[in-house]
């Protein structure tokens, strides 16, 4: 049974009206799902205030009212604490709610701009094959050792991660390996949990539309190092400017890992092709199916995390070379026409000109490098010309088309991002709004020997126009056009 008085431990509390020797059936953030018994949290969010629906939940059955304003009228045999942050509290609740279940495994976050999804999936991968049970908190998806769920945020709201990692707790997991998003920082989401590592990967131009200024972003990216404590590690990108600042304030082991600069551990690319990479990392060589150079970081961030959290040297390297790639993230096949179609999710633009550089480097120059890319509606419309700028200048042909739009209109969309195209490379773009007829026309472009790039969406299986979600995958979409053009 869960009394009151024992969630409410580390919780900072205003005042308290009512009895905190009261069970609690369970926690909840939205009215809709209270019963009897339960209680209700209510969070001031960007666009809702839980404070109006403290009535719907307590005529649903609600106990417990959290909040940061008690309400006018207090009801007789109900209890209301008043705190100081609810989506802090919240997160605390959670924790203590389910146990505390981050203290009985190794929970490692990463957090940073772009692959964030590649480490802890590839993390996972790495452990499993070790021999681990292993968890994993994901954009892509959420593994309990064997089973798998689907994830709807990159970073879960706190009832739900200390459900998940009750339930590793349960299934015996002992690593666990977490996206930590800016959002789910921000709102307090990865309060009260107990990190025995972090890492950094990068910080580029992303949602902006959420916080405002880069200064913010990056602040509240270091806000979680910041609040690791000094038995854990903290590994940065020190290539990336930002990687130091990370490190300023932690009590954390402090690492670094770069290509470039001076750090801990050190790499070197020795081979970039299609077929993978192969690296000096430190003193030895190793092969690896991922490609590219900003692979070469995500592979190095794998290799200092697996040794800090004890695989010996030897073995990582061997579980490195078989890894695979990750869904939606530079996923590549090659048609029976000589086609290469690669699908990624790269949404940012530091993210698009690290996937076409890559392509760059390893093309031979006598291909076509056809690139079919959109921006997401309802979010930050800053970069949508800098995403025409970097495709169009690295492409031979542009397509711009659809992402998500949302509740936006695609053809505004597209008109923002081809204001970023400087006037040499007008002939090379295209636009057609449909995403669809995008991929299809660029199979039609492509000759023998081309390249495709279909970027933004990755391992996105819909499309979000008007508040519906359609079924659209880019993956099976270019395969399925390209099989046609060999009929």
């Amino acid at each position: 049974m869960n009394v009151l008085k024992d969630i409410l431990y580390k919780v900072p509390i205003n005042a308290v009206v009512g009895n905190t020797s009261v069970a609690i059936n369970a926690i909840h953030f939205d009215s809709r799902r209270v019963v009897e018994n339960d209680m209700f949290v209510a969070i001031k969010g960007s666009v809702v205030d839980g404070h109006k629906y403290i009535g719907k939940a307590l005529e649903n059955g609600a106990n417990t009212i959290v909040c940061e304003e008690l309400p006018d009228e207090l009801n007789a045999g109900i209890t209301y604490v008043e705190v100081v942050c609810a989506s802090q509290a919240l997160a605390f609740m959670a924790a203590n709610y389910y146990g505390t279940p981050s203290e009985n495994l190794k929970l490692i976050g990463v957090t940073g701009t772009n692959g964030k999804t590649t480490i802890a999936t590839l993390l996972c991968q790495l452990f499993k094959k070790a021999g681990y049970k292993v968890g994993l908190l994901s954009t892509v998806k959420i593994m309990v050792d064997e089973k798998e769920y689907k994830a709807t945020h990159t970073t879960p709201d706190s009832v739900t991660i200390n459900k998940y990692l009750k339930e590793m707790n349960d299934e015996g997991v002992e690593f666990c390996f977490m996206e930590v998003s800016s959002h789910g920082i921000h709102q307090n989401r990865t309060e009260g949990l107990h990190f025995v590592g972090g890492v950094f990967t990068n910080l580029s131009h992303d949602h902006l539309d959420y916080h405002e200024t880069f200064a913010e972003y990056r602040d509240v990216k270091k806000s979680f190092f910041d609040k690791l404590p000094k038995e854990a590690f903290a590994i940065v990108n020190a290539d990336d400017k930002n990687g130091l600042v990370m490190l300023q304030n932690t009590k954390a082991r402090k690492c670094t890992y770069a290509l470039k600069n001076y750090a801990n551990y050190k790499a070197q690319i020795l081979e970039n092709q299609f077929s993978g990479l192969l690296l000096k990392v430190n003193e030895s060589e190793v092969w690896t199916r991922l490609i590219g150079n900003f692979n070469a970081y995500n592979v190095l961030a794998i290799y200092a995390t697996a040794e800090l959290l004890g695989l010996e040297k030897v073995e990582i390297l061997r579980l490195i070379s078989e890894l695979v790639s990750v869904s939606g993230r530079f996923q590549y096949l090659i048609s029976d026409e000589k086609i290469t179609a690669i699908v990624d999710y790269a949404h940012t633009p530091d993210a698009l000109q690290n996937v076409l550089e890559t392509i760059n480097s390893i093309r031979t120059k006598n291909e076509t490098l056809i690139t079919v890319v959109g921006c997401g509606g309802d979010r930050d419309k800053t970069k949508r010309p800098k995403m025409g700028r970097i495709a169009s200048a690295l492409s031979s042909k542009v397509i711009f088309t659809s992402d998500n739009p949302r509740s936006e209109v695609p053809e505004t969309i597209i008109e923002e991002i081809e204001k970023g195209v400087e006037p040499q490379n007008f002939k090379k773009i295209l636009s057609i709004v449909d995403r669809k007829q995008a991929i299809k026309t660029a199979c039609q472009l492509a000759q023998p020997n081309d390249i495709i790039l279909i970027a933004g969406k990755g391992h996105e299986t819909y499309q979000e126009i008007k508040g519906e979600r359609f079924d659209f995958d880019d993956y099976k979409i270019v395969q399925e056009y390209l099989k046609q053009l060999e009929k």
